[in-house]
């Protein structure tokens, strides 16, 4: 194969590794052709930063953590990779494992090296393939079938029985990812507290533990390049555990903007989830009932809570960029998603 993937780039000087370096470790690991990999740098992702290794007629895939402060618990590679390992044989969507490498004196950071998924990743404002409004409703319920098979895994059966912590997940979450929106606030962005205060006083128990992705969405997909219906690849396991489904759905609809939106809140979209004939937040709530056997009940909890992690995820990063330290100028203002999605959580509260 000789295409660049779409999204793949020059290395941002910020985000630069040794090549060489990583090069001699591979060839430790796995057998790859001669000479020194030529690197791209894949911009859809804001946490975790993916290259593209493009060895003679074999292509691999690096992921690293980014600079900066992070939250405790995040940007584990080693976790990432064991996910993905262990899933793999019980799912089909993940990509094959090359090595993790836990010696960070190689790039100045833990990383891992995967097999490259070939297809077609959705970028943020289309599919990257030409639909009709027919095939691409098609497609829209084809990803939901893709989260409702990994809902269905069995983690113990797939040696990943201690990921998560048992049951109070829910309680959990909403308790989590307050204290990191407190932790992450800057001047510029509301308290939310009104809208946590709702969150902890309407949290539901728990419907079930199961293996959850939590940044389930378009570009996070690959579509096969003879089949653009069909999924081949599911992407980015960062912050995948054991958990609630349906916090797992609300947190995937966070990012499914529809057609009839207002229009700033399509401005923010990060995926093509507003093309005609895509399903809409509603169809698909009730398509993942009937399929998957879940009743859905409590609706607005969920989607305000996935609302609400999707603006805690903005401000964290937004936060790196208001400390300086990250320069990506992609972040200067996600303060502003972070003010909109406040006010869609409290109108939903409202209506509830």
């Amino acid at each position: 194969m000789t295409e660049v993937p779409q999204g793949a780039r020059r290395v941002r000087d910020e985000d630069a590794f040794d090549v060489a370096a990583v090069d001699a470790w591979l060839r430790q690991q796995t057998d790859v052709p001669a000479g020194l990999p030529e690197v791209k740098q894949f911009s859809g992702g804001a946490s975790n930063l993916t290259y593209l290794l493009r060895y003679p007629g074999h292509d691999l895939i690096l992921r690293r953590p980014p600079a900066g402060t992070k939250a405790k618990s995040a940007h584990d590679m080693g976790r990432e990779f064991r996910i993905q390992q262990s899933l793999k044989p019980v799912f089909r969507y993940v990509p094959e494992m090359v090595a993790h490498c836990n010696d960070k004196d190689v790039i100045g950071s833990e990383f891992y090296v995967m097999e490259r998924v070939v297809g077609t990743i959705p970028g943020h404002h289309h599919l990257g393939v030409d639909l009709t409004a027919e095939q691409t409703r098609q497609l829209g319920f084809t990803l939901i079938d893709a989260l409702t098979e990994l809902h269905a895994v069995d983690p113990v059966a797939a040696g990943l029985g201690d990921l998560g912590r048992g049951a109070g997940y829910v309680e959990r979450q909403v308790n989590g990812w307050s204290e990191r929106y407190r932790k992450a606030k800057t001047w510029n962005v509301p308290s939310y507290e009104r809208v946590m205060a709702w969150l902890a006083a309407h949290q539901p128990a728990d419907v079930g533990t199961c293996v959850v992705h939590n940044d389930f969405r378009l570009d996070n997909v690959v579509l096969a390049p003879d089949d653009p219906l069909r999924v081949v690849g599911v992407l980015d396991w960062e912050l995948a555990t054991l958990g609630d489904p349906l916090m797992d759905l609300g947190s995937a609809l966070a990012y499914w903007v529809q057609a009839d939106d207002d229009w700033a809140f399509r401005r923010f979209r990060l995926q093509p989830s507003d093309l005609p004939g895509m399903p809409t937040r509603a169809e698909i709530v009730d398509y993942y009932a009937k399929q998957s056997g879940r009743a859905v009940d409590n609706w607005a909890f969920y989607e305000v809570f996935g609302l609400f992690r999707l603006a805690v995820i903005a401000q964290q990063i937004y936060y790196r960029y208001h400390h300086k330290q990250t320069r990506n100028p992609r972040f200067k203002n996600f303060w502003l998603p972070v003010n909109l999605l406040e006010r869609r959580c409290r109108r939903i509260i409202r209506q509830a």
